[in-house]
């Protein structure tokens, strides 16, 4: 397992992220904790949650996947110090007005909230999920630097910001001397690369962010469980996904994935290890966020880990992904 640093900073995380989405989901918290556990074996050390994780659910109030992780983390001494944990704050956790957003009353009482159900004294990583039209990036800096001085917080990151937010933010953090954004968390696969690689990626690159890009496997298409011409099984996420029903659709989304098993045979990897390959070898990737829901994916997914791919491979995998 390869650690890497988080941007500029000094922390170091695995190079894979263990996502928790499904956790309290499609994984009760029997699986979920069997995961970590496995994920924990095997040298990751980085898990990405959310307060909203996973409120879609029947049932489920939101939190559900913080406080598994606090669960796990009780379990074993010591764990915590192993361990870095990101969270996010901004989707609603409740119905009234103030229950959401980025906001500085939402934002202290939302990381108070996740801190309880974490367990936990201070969040490693805490992140804008999505931004928040109706909050300045002044107020949402500012409340995010006080967490840092009142030590709750340690590093800040932003998910789903274009690039022109992420450089506003950086520079009011600069002018206003609050603590800057660490990292970012795109969308981020073969099948979506122009969102990231048209500005964001240099803005990135230039001010030396951390990236940890979700949806690494295009929403579970790249696994290659799908099959051109035939109705998705039942039961995957293609039964509710728009996005992977719209790539079902997509001639280059077939001719990526044929294009990841040619590849992959040669190595004895599979479609899925070699799109995730693809992105560990992309520059400025920090930690692609992994979202197994059961062990036999996680160690498919952990197949990937050391996986580099040369430079013949990554050319013939850009050229069959090309955006532009």
């Amino acid at each position: 397992m390869e650690y890497r640093r988080l941007g500029t900073t000094g922390l170091k995380v695995s190079e894979l992220c263990m996502g928790t989405m499904q956790f309290g989901w499609t994984a009760d918290e029997s699986t979920s904790l069997t995961i970590l556990d496995a994920a924990e074996a095997a040298g990751l050390n980085f898990i990405d949650t959310a307060d909203i994780y996973s409120r879609w659910a029947p049932g489920n109030p939101g939190g559900i996947a913080e406080t598994i992780v606090g669960n796990w983390l009780r379990a074993s001494a010591g764990r915590r110090d192993r361990t870095v944990i990101a969270t996010k704050v901004r989707g609603p956790m409740g119905e009234a007005p103030n229950d959401q957003g980025l906001s500085r009353v939402y934002i202290q009482r939302a990381v108070e909230a996740s801190l309880r159900r974490l367990g936990v004294e201070t969040i490693d990583l805490y992140q804008v999920h999505w931004p928040d039209e109706e909050a300045s990036v002044e107020e949402t800096l500012g409340a995010f630097d006080r967490l840092v001085r009142e030590g709750k917080v340690l590093y800040l990151g932003c998910s789903n910001y274009p690039a022109w937010r992420v450089i506003q933010s950086l520079w009011a953090a600069d002018r206003d001397r609050l603590t800057p954004f660490a990292c970012v968390q795109p969308h981020y696969n073969l099948l979506n690369r122009a969102e990231y690689e048209r500005e964001l990626e240099t803005v990135c690159l230039r001010y030396g962010l951390g990236v940890i890009p979700y949806s690494p496997l295009a929403g579970g298409f790249l696994t290659g469980k799908y099959r051109q011409g035939e109705a998705p099984p039942p039961g995957t996420r293609a039964d509710s996904s728009s996005r992977i029903q719209g790539w079902l659709g997509e001639p280059v989304a077939w001719a990526v994935l044929e294009k990841l098993r040619t590849l992959g045979a040669a190595r004895s990897k599979s479609p899925l290890q070699m799109a995730l390959g693809w992105l560990l070898s992309r520059p400025g990737i920090t930690s692609p966020i992994i979202g197994p829901r059961s062990l036999d994916q996680l160690e498919e997914n952990l197949g990937a880990v050391g996986l580099r791919l040369d430079e013949g491979e990554r050319m013939a995998l850009d050229e069959v992904s090309a955006w532009e």
